[in-house]
């Protein structure tokens, strides 16, 4: 089995959040016919999309031409909507976790879902997760790399950590808002083609250094685009470790040894970056990604994996293997 762990979904429609909670940055969704559909932050234009990004029946169409059996539904990064104040942000979060939800019931041989939750309360964030696994029955939930200024070293973030862990839900962990050099990349669509990766690795730095995966060791947890430039940091980060008193005071073991945890997935956009990435990691801790239906994913991610000529047994455990282990399938 063919699983995509990467992928977007928004509802076909919702209500005017701004109207109902206040604050001008809501997204929202105006349809240009039955196909095509625009999201505005506010009044700002964000991004064009096509039904690909609401219809089940599009995607599986889309997923059968391209050898996918299964795929991982999970919010866009503009509908994590950390900013927001935190009751209206789980109205919102739960709008979106009942629509996937949904979509998996009606599809459950096509789709696994992913939560989005209220992370700038994390105690709101642990309830909608609680109700996310056990009344809607999603597998897994969707974070943004700093959710609402709090980078994963936050202790305020471990307890809903350590429930992701407890109620057995995976992690997936996207770039949302780029802060690394932000003010430096306006420009060229750079906060999305360099700050991502910048985001990615200094998120997988804090979340070894901060101790969460010394203390969290079973939690499952994977980062998007091949885990951003962090594959090729790590190796400064093992030695900075070594040779300064600053790491091992903060964790007892070498940071190589937590990075050898995590999940990835195979969005390298290069058959020689995915290459080092199974190397480094092992095709045990990486999954097949598409960042299915945007323009900065991979519009084929089997011949993707292909083209980095793996062995048999890797090339089907990235496949799907390690994803049906990664979302508890």
């Amino acid at each position: 089995m063919r699983i995509d762990v990467h992928t977007h979904v928004v509802p076909p429609r919702w209500d005017d959040w701004a109207s109902r909670y206040g604050g001008g940055a809501w997204p929202r969704l105006e349809p240009r016919d039955a196909c095509h559909a625009t999201i505005f932050t506010g009044d700002k234009f964000f991004r064009d999309i096509t039904d690909q990004a609401w219809s089940p029946e599009r995607r599986i169409a889309d997923m059968d031409r391209l050898g996918i059996d299964r795929q991982a539904l999970s919010p866009p990064p503009v509908m994590l909507c950390y900013w927001a104040e935190a009751r209206a942000g789980q109205a919102f979060a739960r709008m979106q976790n009942e629509f996937v939800a949904g979509v998996v019931a009606r599809h459950p041989g096509r789709f696994t879902g992913m939560a989005t939750v209220p992370l700038q309360d994390p105690a709101l964030a642990v309830a909608e997760l609680r109700h996310a696994r056990e009344t809607l029955g999603l597998r897994a939930v969707e974070i943004g790399t700093c959710p609402a200024g709090r980078d994963f070293d936050d202790p305020a973030l471990f307890a809903f950590f350590e429930a992701c862990r407890d109620l057995g839900m995976a992690v997936f962990v996207h770039p949302a808002v780029p802060l690394v050099g932000a003010d430096r990349m306006p420009r060229h669509y750079f906060p999305l083609i360099v700050g991502n990766p910048l985001e990615t690795a200094l998120a997988i730095s804090k979340l070894i250094f901060g101790g969460v995966l010394e203390r969290l060791p079973d939690l499952r947890i994977c980062f998007a685009h091949g885990g951003g430039a962090f594959p090729f940091t790590l190796a400064r980060l093992n030695h900075g470790w070594k040779v300064r008193p600053e790491g091992p005071a903060a964790i007892p073991r070498e940071p190589v040894e937590y990075a050898r945890r995590l999940y990835f997935d195979s969005l390298t956009l290069s058959a020689e970056n995915l290459g080092f990435l199974v190397a480094r990691f092992g095709a045990d801790h990486v999954v097949l990604g598409s960042d299915y239906p945007f323009d900065m994913g991979d519009p084929d991610p089997v011949a993707s994996l292909r083209a980095a000529r793996l062995d048999a047994a890797a090339t089907a455990a990235i496949e799907g293997g390690t994803a049906a282990r990664f979302l508890g399938l």
